[in-house]
């Protein structure tokens, strides 16, 4: 990528002067010395307008195969500016998996436009792959792969793949199913190549078969190849026949999307549906506005518990100093605990039946930082108030106390709210990501000054307001 990228910015200059001159000979022929990935990445520097003119020098297999390594706001960008006979070619060239999630990305008509230009064969994959679930492992797999006869000898075997190999999507993993297309094995290609050329390929056995179910949720599919460490694994459909495969780069695609959808989450929002300078203004504030609002609601508890206190603000107007930060120090133990919770139980560190070992751990853990936080607060007032600094009275130990006390407490609040609540949610089925670090917050907020504002009233019980 690296490489890619200082190539991209030390060619757009030339590329920029020869499209100015109109040089097409010599912009084709640095096009075509380029790696596609080399080539994908001087197109996505470049204004759209010459972008689409370099896109259309590239010859029908090789603009089909840059087209794939081009973000998809950039393909959308460029299907609207092909002709039906290019956009045809491209098409049809496209991995089904990669065409299939252009698909998903396209306006209805624009999609409907590009089904049209597909042959036969393809529209039909395509329809097939685009009639799963959204985000369905259905969606992100590929018809194309070779699938072996167990009754074939290894050196036939090794014959067919030679015969056959341009239709696959990958040569690392030979699959092995029966007249019916039910899924028998998978075979590593070097398990072929390292057996007798007469030993037939239902004997060869190098691993237990791991399959992935059509309709699958796409975490899941991360998950199985987490666990398993794959580059390629089979998707089957509920009868246990091979309908296509799934290869690790499309994962790493699916992966990137799953932790962009997680982070978005965790900021107190929904998850954006296109990147970001491709979603529009409605669509941005209408993903934004409900977790506002539900938060702002939430807020107004820390007015009314303010109000509560009202009393002991009035005797010692300086607990209001103290507020942020006891405030904050609760909130920011919470977003650090549910951050870590989070991420756990999405790499499957932790289940669900680990809820009590971790509320013992984060118990213990937000003890200790509370009273951490707590002996450095108490020391800046007894400083504070020893240096003449600040005067807060003769009741400076108190006030001490009261903020230490509170900070012990708010920073326990925050752990055991921030790692509870994912648990809690997931537990109810929804996402654990939704228990983002605002939404901790505000629960941290209203708790904390129902904790402040006690121990300072018992603190400072005996405190006239003035």
């Amino acid at each position: 990528m690296r490489r890619a990228r200082m190539l991209g910015t030390f060619l757009k200059p030339d590329v920029e002067e020869l499209i100015a001159h109109k040089d097409w000979a010599s912009l084709r022929d640095v096009l075509l010395d380029l790696d596609p990935p080399d080539v994908a990445e001087v197109l996505e520097d470049l204004p759209p307008e010459d972008s689409g003119i370099l896109f259309r020098l590239l010859p029908r297999d090789r603009a089909a195969t840059v087209f794939e390594y081009l973000p998809l706001d950039q393909q959308t960008e460029l299907i609207g500016t092909l002709g039906t006979e290019q956009l045809m070619a491209v098409l049809n060239e496209m991995a089904p998996d990669d065409r299939t999630r252009l698909f998903e990305e396209l306006p209805a008509e624009v999609t409907r436009r590009a089904l049209a230009t597909l042959n036969p064969e393809e529209l039909k994959v395509a329809r097939q792959l685009l009639g799963y679930p959204e985000r369905s492992a259905g969606r992100y797999m590929t018809p194309d792969y070779l699938a072996v006869r167990p009754g074939m000898t290894a050196a036939e075997a090794l014959e067919y793949i030679r015969q056959n190999a341009k239709k696959s999507e990958t040569l690392n993993v030979v699959f092995v199913t029966d007249e019916r297309g039910y899924l028998l094995d998978d075979l590593r290609l070097a398990t072929l190549v390292l057996a007798r050329p007469d030993q037939p390929v239902g004997e060869l056995n190098d691993r237990h078969l791991v399959s992935i179910p059509a309709t699958a949720p796409r975490d899941q599919v991360v998950a199985e190849f987490e666990k398993y460490d794959r580059v390629a694994l089979p998707v089957t459909d509920s009868q246990g026949v091979l309908v296509g495969i799934i290869t690790v780069d499309d994962v790493l695609d699916v992966a990137e999307e799953e932790a962009t959808e997680d982070i978005q989450k965790m900021g107190g929002m929904a998850a954006l549906e296109a990147p970001y300078m491709e979603s529009g203004f409605v669509d941005m504030v209408r993903k934004r506005a409900g977790w506002l609002a539900v938060l702002f609601l939430g807020e107004m508890l820390t007015a009314t518990a303010m109000g509560h206190f009202e009393h002991e603000i009035a005797r010692a107007v300086v607990l209001a100093t103290f507020l942020p930060l006891i405030i904050s120090s609760g909130g920011n133990s919470g977003s650090q605990a549910t951050s870590l919770i989070i991420r756990s139980l999405a790499v499957r560190e932790l289940e669900l039946k680990d809820w009590w070992r971790v509320f013992v751990r984060e118990l213990g853990s937000g003890t200790v930082l509370g009273l951490i936080l707590a002996l450095i607060g108490m020391a800046r007032i007894l400083a504070w108030q020893r240096l003449g600094l600040h005067d807060y009275g003769p009741h400076a130990l108190a006030i001490a106390l009261a903020v230490g006390g509170s900070l012990v407490g708010v920073v326990l609040l925050g752990t055991l709210a921030g790692s509870m609540l994912p648990f809690v949610l997931r537990r109810v089925g929804f996402d654990p990501a939704t228990a983002s670090a605002p939404a901790v917050a505000t629960l941290v907020d209203v708790g904390g000054l129902v904790i402040y504002f006690t121990l300072a009233s018992i603190a400072l019980g005996r405190i006239e307001p003035p």
